[in-house]
């Protein structure tokens, strides 16, 4: 939802989508609050026998009857409330249930460029706290609108039954309150939706602080941090009271409407039964109604408020559940010209690319064919547009102009599941799970035996640090994998790798964190790994790649040299220069030409 729309559109679609499948338990529950709502006016219209019966008159046959016919309507009023409560209440939180699985459906499939321009802060208060306060809002608009115009009714209808003249000079006065408490309302839901945003801020600057502990105390930056994160709260401070201050306006007005009606039927029915025109139980009933239908008519105020800081919640909802991402996957797949799981050649075509948001080509006419089996390295300068290409051929982002194919097939008619089974990815930066061990290797796989985790272990060369664990690979290892060494995550993504076994191997700095021991094991490992499978490796260390089928040299978005490690030394000059920043002593270039 990239437009504004109208609390009238959002409120319909919020029915249609969410509301109405809940149709029966709906009816109920109003049902409920019409036995609620006449159960009050009831109460209103007994002041007269009361009054003129029992007090006045002193009827004893009255004074049993009314009393347990009071009490009557009590317990009914209980029961019927306890059901509309529980009811409405279920509607609520089903609802919330709904909203965050449609919202979390379509996060997970949207592109990797929307969650690169939207901060995870922003997300994740969309997802709890402007859930949270839509829900509340529509929770507690349905009920007490429902109810209180109910009640309203009911009891205009005893104010009309007992003088009609003194009715209609009572609901004449309240309607002058309409327009300033529309406007209030109006005026709410930008301050809520500024609010939202100030507290999607202050997430993620908690977030990033949290995670970031162990190098603000490495730099004394504690006082720095606070002072970051106190503007944020701040500002929402701001925010909140000015809010509070908005919302509260409506109420003098309402006392100032309210005091007027009474204070002009204290007066008009005042005098009818000083002139015997009318009975005090008949005036006093009347009163009692009125009194009792301001309460609802003050809730209409603030129930205005409460609707537009929900819609308010609803627009920023909707906007991520309205998200279209731009990559999507074809309708008409050709999966089926494919035999599952085995390797192709993989084809590159006159390939640019740019990222959204950047006038900038970060790859120009890339042409590449990398044939089944074959070892391909990716060198260059940083920035160069090594993982940019790497992103491409799972269709993590979508081509500017070109294509890519998987044999003969361009990869836009593929299925994403059957186009990224054919690949595993270890990249320089790894993602773990706050789950065991065990539950990350297998992340990529269903159902593994457990023969095949322990040899994909093995095969990682993390088998041996993982059984010295208390409890072994069901270690669990914390938020991104905390407890564990750089080098240690990347071998559990190594693993990963292995038991997915997929027939296309895509390595990001695989190695980036290692110390040389333990990276000359994983090359091992990795070599293994390689065997009978397409591979296209990003090295940050040049030995590592040298017995690569061909290096592909990129510079500036371009390739700018094809060819095995001697050769581009020789005919390259980029290449030789990179060569010459990361050996510079006899020994490591010794390492590199054995």
């Amino acid at each position: 939802m990239h437009r504004k729309d109208s609390t009238k559109q959002i409120v319909k679609r919020l029915f249609e989508c969410y509301i109405k499948k809940h149709y029966s338990k709906l009816i109920f529950s109003i049902l409920c609050m019409v036995i609620v709502s006449a159960a009050t006016a009831t109460n209103a219209w007994l002041m007269q026998p009361v009054l003129d019966d029992i007090f006045i008159k002193k009827n004893k046959d009255l004074i049993i009857i009314i009393p347990v016919f009071v009490f009557m309507i009590a317990f009914f009023k209980g029961i019927a409330s306890y059901f509309q409560s529980v009811l409405m209440s279920f509607i609520g939180y089903k609802m919330v249930a709904d909203l965050q699985r449609d919202m979390l459906n379509s996060l997970l499939y949207s592109d990797l460029s929307y969650f690169n321009r939207t901060n995870s802060g922003t997300l994740v208060s969309r997802f709890l706290a402007d859930v949270g306060s839509l829900s509340r809002g529509v929770h507690n608009v349905i009920i007490n609108i429902i109810k209180d115009s109910l009640t309203f009714i009911f009891l205009i209808g005893v104010m009309f039954f007992h003088d009609y003249k003194l009715a209609l000079i009572t609901i004449l006065v309240f309607p002058l309150a309409i327009y300033p408490i529309s406007r209030i309302g109006k005026r709410l839901r930008k301050i809520s939706k500024n609010t939202q945003v100030g507290f999607g801020l202050l997430t993620k600057k908690l977030t990033e602080s949290f995670q970031g502990i162990k190098t603000i105390k490495s730099f004394n930056n504690e006082n720095s941090e606070m002072e970051k994160i106190n503007i944020e709260i701040e500002s929402l401070f701001k925010l909140t009271l000015k809010s509070t201050k908005v919302n509260s306006i409506s109420r003098p007005l309402m006392e100032t409407l309210g005091g007027i009606a009474i204070a002009i039927i204290i007066f008009t029915g005042g005098s009818q039964v000083i002139s015997g025109e009318t009975t005090p139980g008949t005036f006093f009933s009347f009163l009692t109604a009125l009194l009792m239908a301001y309460q609802p008519l003050k809730s209409f105020a603030s129930l205005n408020a409460t609707l537009q800081i929900a819609m308010a919640s609803a627009e920023r909802v909707f906007e991520i559940i309205d998200n279209e991402p731009s990559i999507k996957e074809t309708k008409k797949n050709k999966d089926h010209l494919f035999d599952y799981r085995n390797s192709y050649d993989l084809k590159i075509s006159k390939a640019s690319f740019k990222y959204k948001d950047s006038d900038q080509l970060v790859l120009r006419d890339i042409n590449l064919t990398i044939q089944k089996g074959e070892k391909i390295a990716l060198v260059g300068y940083s920035g160069s547009g090594k993982t940019s290409l790497l992103n491409l051929i799972p269709r993590f982002f979508d081509l500017e102009k070109g294509n890519i194919y998987l044999g003969d097939i361009d990869i836009k008619d593929l299925s994403f599941k059957f186009l990224r089974n054919h690949f595993s990815i270890v990249s320089q930066d790894v993602t773990l799970f706050d789950d065991t061990i065990k539950k990350n290797i297998m992340y990529g796989k269903k159902k593994p035996n457990e023969k095949d985790i322990i040899k994909a272990c093995k095969d990682a060369n993390c088998y041996e640090f993982i059984n010295k664990l208390p409890k072994k690979i069901n270690e669990d290892i914390g938020e991104k994998g905390v407890k564990l060494s750089g080098g240690q995550k990347q071998r559990i993504a190594i693993a990963r790798a292995f038991l997915r076994n997929s027939p296309f191997l895509l390595l990001d700095e695989a190695t980036s964190a290692l110390d040389s021991k333990s990276e000359k094991k994983i090359q091992d490992s990795l070599s293994k790994l390689m065997k009978n499978k397409t591979s296209l490796v990003i090295a940050h260390r040049l030995s590592t790649i040298i017995d690569a089928d061909r290096i592909i040299l990129l510079h500036n978005g371009k390739i700018e040299g094809v060819g095995k490690h001697n050769y581009l030394l020789k005919n390259s000059k980029i290449y030789k220069n990179l060569y010459k920043l990361q050996f510079k002593n006899k020994n490591d270039k010794k390492s590199i030409t054995k």
